[in-house]
């Protein structure tokens, strides 16, 4: 599903982000990302979904090598993977109904299909009774669930998410991660940075922990690691 060999990232700015990474993720795994703040983790996120390239390495995802992926390709492929954002990242002056339909107009999905398969992923995150309202009228949790809704609709084989509880109380984290973890029973990959140990610590899954721009621990219901 994903790999990566030999990744190196080195910023214009002299600093080297990833350092060498090797590592495999198969389809229907589940995996925490975790490490120290600048230790590589965004970027490493950030390479799955083609937001930074490597300087050097193969990145591997759905058969694609992301390292040879023309720009004007790169649209085309974001359809077969899903991104979560920590800050949500919804269009505001769309309904939770639109910003969801939104990724299937794009592909000419017809509306009929549209129509089902939005209310399908609102039911799954429980929000078909608020996909009227606008993002503004939600809370910060709901805002996630619509994210979450967004970007599974298109019946993606990966979801990245990158700090997805980051801005949420701990009750909300905790529905954010159900979902999560319905969304991987169902066969979906899930690829999570995360920063929250009791997470990590509770709902076990493999961690990757990324220290320096190496992989520092790669366990099967690993924990988190770290203090604080």
């Amino acid at each position: 599903m994903i790999e990566m060999q030999e990744v190196y990232k080195k910023y214009p700015n002299g600093v080297t982000a990833l350092n060498g990474i090797d590592v495999q993720i198969d389809q229907g795994e589940f995996v925490y990302v975790v490490g120290p703040s600048g230790a590589g983790k965004s970027t490493f996120i950030k390479m799955m979904y083609r937001e930074e390239m490597p300087t050097s390495g193969t990145i591997m995802l759905n058969g694609v090598n992301l390292a040879k992926l023309k720009m004007k390709k790169v649209p085309i492929f974001r359809r077969n993977i899903g991104v979560v954002f920590q800050d949500f990242k919804l269009l505001q002056m769309k309904t939770v109904y639109e910003n969801v339909a939104f990724a299937l107009e794009v592909i000419e999905a017809h509306p009929k299909v549209i129509k089902k398969r939005v209310m399908e992923v609102l039911d799954l995150v429980n929000l078909k009774h608020k996909a009227k309202m606008l993002p503004t009228e939600l809370s910060g949790g709901e805002q996630q669930r619509v994210s979450i809704a967004r970007s599974i609709v298109n019946s993606p084989k990966v979801v990245i998410a990158d700090e997805p509880t980051g801005n949420l109380d701990p009750d909300t984290s905790w529905e954010i991660m159900n979902i999560f973890e319905e969304i991987n029973n169902r066969g979906t990959t899930i690829v999570m940075a995360t920063h929250n140990r009791e997470i990590v610590n509770s709902i076990k899954h493999r961690v990757i922990a990324i220290e320096s721009g190496k992989i520092a621990r790669d366990e099967q219901r690993g924990d988190y690691g770290y203090e604080g």
